[in-house]
Order: structure tokens, then sequence, then C-alpha cells
């Protein structure tokens, strides 16, 4: 290990993690809007999907990606429309009036929680070829497999930590307060924010 800067990796991880994103902006929607296990269920699906990357990268996919500008492409549309479908999805409920309906009704079970942040992260083609980056520059060219698998369980353990906290924090009472006077506006935010994501990785090209 004393060849792998793993501070480095780990901090830029958490600045892709950290920073406001689809992933985050959803699992704060989820939270504040239907409460906490909602919110940790999809956190947990974003948390996989992150994993999923992680490991497909480290072992060589991003650069089967870039060989093969058909699987990118593939993916970078399905990223794409399903970015533009929760856009659709917020920018609806934004122009709905009235209060919102109570988190007992509408709150999505566990599965299609997990289901939606698993799907969110699997659609978005930039996380496989940032790992493979990180990767390439973090681990120095006969890394061990055994030091390899750290880094992976070090960045799961920290995104798992981010992505948690995001739902901890937007679940509780008080966010949940604002959410409902700010209601429309949060929508209007969250369909603003997936539309230009979703623009961002259909602009991606290869090079």
């Amino acid at each position: 290990m004393e060849n792998v800067n793993l501070v480095m990796i780990l901090a830029a991880a958490f600045l892709g993690a950290a920073s406001p994103g689809p992933a985050t902006l959803t699992i704060a929607g989820t939270s504040m809007q239907h409460g906490r296990k909602p919110g940790l269920a999809l956190a947990a699906g974003v948390c996989t999907g992150s994993l999923i990357w992680s490991v497909s990268a480290a072992f060589g996919l991003g650069a089967v990606m870039l060989a093969n500008a058909w699987m990118f492409e593939a993916v970078r549309y399905a990223g794409a429309g399903y970015l533009m479908y929760l856009a659709i999805r917020s920018a609806r409920s934004a122009l709905r009036p009235g209060a919102p309906v109570l988190r007992a009704a509408a709150a999505p079970t566990l599965r299609s929680a997990y289901g939606k942040g698993l799907a969110l992260h699997l659609t978005n083609p930039k996380a496989v070829l940032f790992f493979g980056a990180l990767y390439a520059i973090g681990l120095p060219p006969g890394t061990p497999v055994s030091a390899l698998l750290l880094v992976m369980a070090a960045i799961a353990v920290q995104s798992t930590l981010i992505f948690h906290g995001c739902a901890l924090l937007f679940s509780s009472q008080a966010a949940s307060r604002v959410y409902i006077r700010l209601r429309r506006g949060f929508e209007a935010a969250f369909a603003a924010a997936f539309g230009a994501a979703s623009w961002q990785i259909l602009a991606a090209r290869l090079s």
C-alpha cells in the first residue's frame, strides 16, 4: 500500500459523491417528502450502483467502454433518458398546486426506492470513467489485488456514509416541514437540475 495514494483517491471520491448531483438531489428529495426509510433505501441503491461501477472500472470496464464506443453510447442515452424522466416528474409536481400527499399514502416501497437509486447510478456512464481515471492516477501499475480490494472497500464505506448521511439529514422533521412549505420551489429546482444533468450526459463525448 505504500505506493497507493489512498488520501488522494478518497478525497477525489468524496468530492464526486458529496457534490450536488442527481444522486444527492434524489436522496434529499425522497427523504424530505417520504421520510427516513425510503431515503435510506434509495441511498442503498445508489451505493450499490457506485460499487458496481467501482469494481467494473477497477477490472477494466472503463477501458473496454473507451475501446467500444457503442457501449458508452447505450448507457449514455439510457442515463439521459432516465434523468429527463425524473425532470418531467419533478416539473409536473412543481406545477401541481396544493399541499403534497401525506407520507403514508405517497411513500414508495423500499424495493422501488432501492431500484430507483440503483437505476439512477447505473445509467450514469460518467461514473465508470470517473473511477477508471481515479484508479489509473491513484494506483501504480502492478498494484496487488489485496491493495485494490482495500481501496474499493474504503471508497464503498465512504460513499455509504455520505449518501446515507444525506438521507438521515434530510429526513428530519425540520427538513420535512421546510419541504412541505416550499414544495413547489424544491420540485422546480429538482426539475431544472435533472434536466441539466440529462443534457450534460447527452452532450458527453469520448475523447
